[in-house]
């Protein structure tokens, strides 16, 4: 336990999290909330399908610091437990709008042995708001990060414009707004100065998987004995060994693009290095190393306090003018 370690403090990684069980969200909040505050609540078309969640349990984690980070990549079940913690003003959310996926859908088996989903509700954040972006036949739902990118969603707060009718308050009156997916309390921009296009094809290409696969092969007794911390604090991926990944990439049909290289050159090694402590340990080591270029867990590191402001904030503090 982490707790039982000394943890005071807790970060939330929720970023490129698709979701997956409403009840796996439901217990992890819980683990979080106290006092009976709602949870999640879902609202179909017929009130058989109406239900609401509560935080009933003595949870492991109901004091200390919460930072909860999302993306674009956030979705459903993640952004269930990041609309509790927001609402409730348990702790703070740090990153981008979240994906804005919030249909209830019920599998009906078929007779040919396929599966219809239907969708029967929606679900809601504890102060009302739904969770589910706007879509229909004037909407393209496949092209929404697109035109998020296109409007500057991804690198500028300024360039979403909110519906005042979708205006919605937390337990402490702070204002939230609806309209699809969790707008978190503190945005951190995308960051593009690392990453390129040649990464990118790099990695698609699985020329990287290739390379490591291969370099960790020849080089077993090198890591067979070496603790993790001394690989975190040592081990650093060489110009040989990109020159390697290189000439991989070429077999592959990736063709060489030296401005693009040059630019994410050592962003490449960090990858490479997360990539790698990945095979060698396990998750939890792959983190511990891509953190170290994660604009929003970076960010997040910084805002303890502003999340401690906000869970201090009790009901009434706050009216919908203060903010």
């Amino acid at each position: 336990m982490l707790k039982e370690q000394g943890m005071q403090k807790l970060i939330l990684d929720l970023q490129g999290n698709p979701g997956g069980y409403m009840g796996a969200a439901i217990n992890i909040a819980d683990e979080i909330l106290s006092d009976n505050v709602v949870i999640v609540s879902q609202k179909g078309k017929t009130t058989r399908f109406n239900q609401k969640a509560y935080a009933v349990k003595p949870g492991l984690f109901e004091d200390g610091s919460v930072i909860v980070l999302i993306n674009e990549g956030s979705a459903s079940a993640s952004e269930i437990v990041a609309g509790a913690i927001q609402d409730n003003d348990r702790g703070l959310i740090v990153g981008r709008r979240s994906f804005g996926k919030g249909l209830v859908q019920m599998p009906i088996d078929l007779s040919d042995g396929a599966e219809l989903r239907l969708t029967i509700a929606r679900y809601y954040t504890p102060s009302g708001r739904s969770i589910q972006k706007p879509y229909g036949e004037d909407k393209d739902y496949s092209m929404d990060w697109l035109d998020r990118y296109e409007h500057g969603e991804f690198f500028s707060a300024d360039s979403i414009k909110f519906n005042d009718s979708l205006k919605y308050e937390t337990r402490s009156g702070r204002i939230v707004y609806g309209g699809g997916g969790i707008m978190p309390d503190f945005f951190v921009p995308f960051d593009t100065t690392m990453a390129s296009a040649y990464v990118n094809r790099l990695f698609n290409s699985d020329s990287a998987r290739e390379f490591i696969l291969d370099y960790l092969e020849k080089n077993k007794s090198k890591f067979k004995d070496m603790p993790f911390q001394d690989y975190y604090a040592k081990f650093e991926v060489s110009d040989a060994m990109l020159e390697e990944v290189v000439k991989v990439g070429e077999r592959n049909k990736v063709k060489f693009d030296e401005k693009d290289f040059n630019r994410s050159k050592d962003y490449l090694k960090i990858l490479l290095k997360a990539h790698m402590s990945r095979n060698i340990y396990d998750e939890n080591a792959f983190y511990k190393v891509i953190n170290d270029i994660n604009e929003v867990y970076q960010q997040a590191l910084n805002l303890f306090g502003e999340a401690d402001r906000v869970a201090a904030r009790k009901p009434g503090d706050l009216d919908s003018k203060s903010e």
